[in-house]
């Protein structure tokens, strides 16, 4: 395992031990929802449904065919937002 892996895993590790993760996901989520991500998203599995037909489409092609459209709608706020929260929890809890 490459340093940079150990760290990431020993930060989520911390994330997780301290119930800061599960309120991250809480803040994304609400965040997503408040700038209108979740019904863009939405939209767009309904579109790609109606091109291919119900019946063709898997819930794994979806997946693949939503998921890069999805973290490209992420609005850089919200990004900003996480990031600066999980450097401020890393930087209180130092001792990783």
């Amino acid at each position: 395992m490459s340093k940079d892996s150990q760290m990431r895993a020993a930060i989520n590790q911390k994330l997780i031990e301290m119930g800061e993760r599960e309120r991250l996901k809480e803040l994304l989520r609400a965040k997503l929802v408040e700038c209108g991500w979740k019904d863009q998203l939405k939209a767009h599995c309904k579109d790609v449904i109606r091109e291919k037909g119900l019946e063709h489409v898997t819930v794994e092609d979806l997946v693949t065919e939503v998921t890069p459209k999805g973290r490209a709608l992420v609005p850089d706020s919200v990004k900003k937002e996480l990031l600066t929260r999980i450097r401020a929890f890393l930087a209180q809890h130092a001792t990783l």
